[in-house]
């Protein structure tokens, strides 16, 4: 098995987790190459991520466009994606050298037009400032299978995976899904109505995303960074991606135990 470490630098506890992890597979004859830019990553089996949720969604499309497994040890803040915090980075490794499991996380795909765009956890429709504009906030409305859902006039909508349920979606009030659900999450943020509330629906289904026609400007993001302003003209269409996001797991691991030592950590 080849094994690949990709660092965030910046992780407050970057180094010392590296040096722990490292020297483990050395003293076990393993052999590793150490990355710190996506384009660096190479033909490895298993991709040893350490930093926080950042930087895993750095990698996390690349490395499922090329069947790469992911294993998170948190080096930064909150790590929501991350199996194991850094004190932990002897069970990290020892959980590489024998058979683990692995579990599918599903991935958007954001069609603007003829290009396309990826996220594991969001993305992100947000009304752009501009000086010249009356009213910055934006009407957008939603269609699922070509069926209208609703109009939503505020900042903006966010589109989730069920792994990005726990990210802005949460914090923006929509509700958490389990990883093995087959569904996405359409969640408002600072909608002008009571009425809009967030709403599951299968990822088997399409989604097309229309602006009013006196919407200022929107902006894109996919987890988190910009990626276009989608022209006047241009149809959207979110579905859910071709690939998955592989990540291991320990045998019989838990979400609702993972999920409740994050929330308390995030809550502090």
């Amino acid at each position: 098995m080849k094994i690949g470490v990709f660092c965030n630098r910046a992780a407050s506890r970057f180094a010392a987790v590296q040096d722990a992890l490292l020297s483990i597979f050395r003293k076990r004859g393993i052999g590793c190459e150490v990355y710190e830019r996506v384009e660096q990553v190479g033909d490895v089996d298993v991709l040893v991520v350490l930093g926080g949720d950042g930087t895993i969604l750095k990698v996390a499309i690349e490395a499922g466009r090329r069947g790469i497994d992911l294993l998170g040890i948190n080096a930064g803040n909150l790590g929501f994606l991350t199996q194991f915090e850094g004190e932990q980075v002897g069970e990290a490794a020892e959980l590489l050298l024998h058979p683990y499991e692995t579990e599918l996380r599903s991935v958007l795909e954001v069609q603007v037009g003829a290009e396309r765009y990826f996220a594991l956890n969001d993305a992100l429709f947000q009304r752009h400032y501009t000086a010249e504009a009356d009213n910055n906030v934006i009407s957008v409305t939603a269609e699922i299978d070509g069926k209208k859902v609703d109009e939503f006039i505020g900042d903006g909508i966010i589109v989730s995976t069920p792994t990005g349920s726990t990210a802005y979606s949460l914090s923006a009030g929509g509700s958490i899904l389990t990883p093995d659900l087959s569904a996405f999450i359409l969640t408002p943020v600072c909608a002008h109505s009571l009425h809009n509330r967030p709403i599951v629906y299968n990822d088997s289904c399409v989604m097309r995303v229309r602006r009013g026609q006196e919407t200022n400007a929107l902006s894109l993001y996919c987890d988190g960074r910009y990626v276009c302003d989608p022209p006047a003209e241009a149809p959207i269409l979110l579905r859910k991606a071709d690939f998955s996001v592989r990540f291991v797991k320990p045998k019989g691991g838990n979400f609702f135990d993972k999920l409740l030592f994050k929330l308390n950590k995030w809550s502090r």
